[in-house]
């Protein structure tokens, strides 16, 4: 396969999900992954190596646009970010797909509208197993077909936890989810939330579509794949070629089609690096290239209660949308409540760095952990640039009064429901696990760089489908949406006949 048809670059959710959708097409088609398949050790389990000596975190350095080096919170193995989500399959509320009012601005329309959209939702949450339940979430837009199972139990802690939401008038719901509890289990006796797979418990980019994309004899996926950058033709039309380096060796690949899939922020930094006439990069005549990042405003709240402990494994099974569409008097949206999977005294350490072990062990073991999440609203000058090989983010936070309406009415509802110290503190550009937004799909090539298909408007054969094509962020985890639309893209793809 010297020269393929289609050129994938990442195997995380976009490009997985788009090859599983071109796979028996008869393209020939090469992915390119920069990372390694995960391997199993005793390390997958072990919170200490995980969230105290990271690990899995990245050898490289990324830079604030101010100067200062930080270590990215990106995972660079086969599957990508996925292998360490957690697993939250969600749909975009419907609402999310027009222009909405935030209490920081004004969050754009996507290009086409929930109801074309949703039959991919349906499809994606087919293609990745997803567990749920309809008819709890008030917020929960139409779905033509159910979920393909039922949700992930909640443990006895969390059904009271559930129970007393409920007696406070609101409306606990299941968390979608991508997890076959009992094979996640088997492994270990731990949640699955920033967890790496190495089995079959989590549908994750790898063992979901990857794997069925790879049962077609004309996928194939080379790792250890560093793309550079891309090559335009001549006329700057088409992209001519795919340059990476692998072993030590520059290669060059000459597709009839490319798909960029590298994440939002290193799909924006390979187009930024690419020669071009005007040496502003490639697919960037709108200038938008890099710009508009978004990575949501989201916070951990510890509801802890002395007397009670909290003897759940996994945890994460619950989620709260009361105040996503409003702040509950009539105001502007706030943003959702979600579970975090059970954290213990490691993961405690790896923020609180000065307490000691026994007081962290206490606090962990008499405390429900939730993740609350608000929209970021794209910036053009929140954005991700590079400077040689660099990459640099300047990442400018927006909307943030929602968060602490939020955090505010939240802290007031655990306290009604009998947890006495209720704790929060906001997550930081080294969980950049939501980045989104800096190679937005519009209608219009003046101001984005991508169709509604995720084609470029400067090069017909070049396709960006992960979370960079994304005009907003919403306030929900993004990998469903993600994986919709490589549906869609690849049955556009199929359907326009581009290379077959």
């Amino acid at each position: 396969m010297t020269n393929p048809d289609i050129v994938i670059i990442g195997s995380g959710i976009g490009g997985a999900t788009i090859a599983s959708g071109l796979a028996g097409s008869g393209a020939s088609i090469l992915m390119l992954e920069r990372g390694e398949p995960l391997p199993a050790t005793p390390h997958t389990r072990d919170t200490r190596a995980i969230f105290v000596d990271g690990h899995y975190r990245p050898k490289e350095m990324w830079r604030e646009a101010g100067g200062a080096a930080f270590n990215p919170g990106n995972y660079y193995y086969v599957g990508g970010n996925s292998k360490f989500y957690g697993a939250v399959l969600i749909r975009y509320r419907s609402e999310d797909f027009s222009e909405m009012e935030h209490y920081g601005g004004v969050s754009p329309a996507w290009p086409f509208s929930y109801e074309e959209f949703e039959p991919w939702y349906s499809r994606a949450e087919q293609l990745f197993r997803v567990r749920g339940a309809l008819g709890e979430d008030p917020t929960e837009p139409f779905h033509s077909i159910p979920y393909p199972f039922g949700p992930v139990p909640d443990e006895p802690p969390i059904a009271r936890a559930r129970a007393e939401l409920k007696g406070l008038g609101l409306h606990p719901a299941s968390l979608p989810l991508g997890v076959d509890i009992d094979a996640w289990l088997e492994d270990g006796k731990t949640g699955w939330d920033a967890f790496p797979n190495t089995g079959t418990g989590k549908v994750d980019a790898q063992s979901g579509p990857l794997t069925a994309a790879l049962a077609d004899r004309n996928i194939r996926l080379e790792t250890g794949a560093h793309v550079d950058y891309l090559e335009a033709s001549s006329d700057a039309r088409t992209i001519a070629a795919v340059h990476y380096r692998q072993n030590g060796m520059l290669k060059k690949v000459t597709p009839k089609l490319v798909i960029l899939s590298a994440g939002a922020v290193n799909s924006a930094a390979i187009l930024l690096r690419s020669p071009s006439t005007n040496g502003n990069g490639l697919a960037n005549r709108s200038d938008q290239v890099g710009r508009n990042f978004m990575n949501h405003n989201s916070s951990a709240m510890l509801a802890i209660d002395p007397r009670r402990r909290n003897t759940s494994v996994y945890q994460k099974t619950l989620m709260l949308n009361d105040y996503y569409l409003s702040d509950g008097k009539g105001g502007r949206p706030l943003g959702n409540v979600q579970l975090l999977g059970k954290i213990d005294g490691h993961i405690l350490r790896a923020n609180v760095k000065l307490a000691p072990k026994f007081a962290l062990d206490f606090m962990a073991g008499h405390a429900v952990d939730w993740y609350l999440m608000c929209e970021d609203l794209p910036d053009p000058e929140s954005r991700i640039m590079v400077d040689g090989k660099d990459i640099v983010m300047q990442w400018r936070r927006s909307n943030m009064q929602s968060l602490d309406g939020l955090t505010k009415v939240m802290r007031k509802h655990f306290r009604a429901c009998g947890y006495p110290i209720v704790l929060s503190r906001p997550f930081d550009k080294r969980t950049p696990s939501h980045q989104c937004g800096t190679v937005k799909m519009g209608d219009d090539p003046a101001t984005s760089p991508l169709d509604p298909f995720c084609r470029s408007f400067d090069h017909k054969n070049l396709f960006v489908v992960d979370a960079g094509f994304l005009p907003n962020s919403a306030a929900v985890n993004p990998a469903l949406s993600i994986a919709a639309q490589a549906l869609r893209v690849a049955d556009h793809i199929r359907k326009s006949e581009l290379v077959l």
